[in-house]
């Protein structure tokens, strides 16, 4: 197999987990590294030992040897920097949520359709083999008719006003911060699982801190803890730092889920349930290898990921034996492993989220401002 070529376009938290994924991989080679300054992706590059770097990432796409490139700045150049990427003729990882709203969504959309174009959004979470596994227990009609789902997103690294990143301001980020940062993810997991679009949903949004103080210098997501006062400029936030939210999925199940940044304790806390008519599932990201099965007039059980144990095509998630975990890295190496099979073959299957799947969460991001603004019920 040819040694594809690709490009990090973004220097931050996910520049660092998309590269280690990425090289997991083995025949992708990591060509060039694109930053804010050349002086940022330069650092970011000496740490992994990339020779090629650049504050400007038109650079990276004037070259013809670079296939792909991932996309990994702030939600505001996503669609830019995409949309000029595929221009130049490159496949595209994009982290989500895609864009700032729908319209910049569709642009992609159309242009990765034109282009015919490898386009993924790095929906990753779907990718834990025992997640895996429960989507094939819903398929094979183990759970029965879904009627309800129910979870939570939580984290806490935004408790405290001293905490800031660059989600917390609505021009790089979008009008929504933890809904639209995590709550995506929750989304596109119950309807990934489940095989049903959410048809209707009502939220509400709270923003606890009405003014952060900003470090006067640049800190890396989940970091920034031990600044002291004088480091700091207090700013308005115009992002939520909670949300709750009702949902119709299909034509008959109901559910909620809540999504906060601001829950003492959870690190990275994406819970969700799912129950049906024979029986039930309960999964925690922190706890990934386990599931919880529910039933009726049996005994409940904890099943422990084991390759050979999981049903049908959810042993393909899975590159390690039972008792060894898989995790957050393992779950966007899977994700990476199905893009570039694309990249590398045109007439492989696409096995990933694509930006058609990414401009659907947009839709519903979209009606969950719409639904908070209205305060009421929206169809979606």
């Amino acid at each position: 197999m040819r040694k594809l070529k690709t490009a990090m376009i973004g220097t931050g938290f996910m520049g660092k987990v998309h590269a280690e994924g990425v090289r997991r991989l083995g025949n992708v080679e990591i060509a060039a590294i694109a930053g804010s300054s050349d002086a940022r992706a330069k650092a970011f590059a000496d740490s992994i030992g990339v020779d090629r770097f650049t504050g400007d990432y038109r650079r990276i796409l004037d070259d013809g040897s670079i296939d792909a490139v991932h996309v990994l700045t702030p939600n505001a150049l996503h669609c830019p920097i995409s949309m000029a990427a595929m221009e130049a003729g490159k496949a595209v990882l994009c982290e989500k949520p895609l864009t700032l709203d729908e319209a910049e969504a569709r642009q992609m959309t159309e242009m990765a359709e034109k282009k015919k174009l490898p386009n993924c959004v790095q929906h990753n979470l779907r990718y834990y083999p025992v997640v895996q596994h429960i989507r094939q227990m819903i398929a094979g009609g183990d759970l029965g008719e879904i009627l309800i789902v129910q979870g939570t997103y939580s984290q806490d690294w935004l408790l405290y006003d001293t905490d800031y990143n660059w989600r917390v301001e609505k021009s790089a980020n979008g009008a929504l911060r933890a809904i639209g940062d995590i709550g995506s993810h929750w989304m596109d997991m119950i309807q990934h699982l489940t095989g049903l679009n959410i048809t209707a949903l009502c939220a509400e949004l709270a923003t606890f801190h009405t003014t952060r103080r900003k470090p006067k210098h640049s800190v890396e997501t989940f970091t920034g803890k031990t600044l002291r006062p004088e480091d700091y400029d207090a700013i308005p936030i115009d992002t939520e730092d909670f949300g709750a939210v009702l949902l119709r999925l299909g034509t008959r199940a109901r559910g909620c889920y809540t999504v906060s940044q601001m829950s003492a304790g959870n690190k990275n806390r994406f819970h969700f349930e799912i129950y049906g008519s024979r029986s039930g599932v309960m999964w925690n990201q922190e706890r990934p290898d386990e599931l919880w099965i529910g039933h009726r007039n049996s005994a409940n059980q904890v099943i422990v990921k084991d390759p050979s144990l999981l049903k049908g095509a959810a042993q393909g998630f899975a590159d390690l034996p039972g008792g060894h975990s898989e995790g957050y890295d393992d779950s966007h190496k899977q994700i990476f492993k199905r893009f570039y099979a694309k990249v590398a073959d045109a007439s492989a299957p696409v096995d990933y989220p694509t930006f058609a799947e990414g401009m659907w969460g947009m839709h519903l991001l979209g009606k969950v401002v719409e639904s908070s603004r209205k305060r009421a019920w929206v169809d979606c």
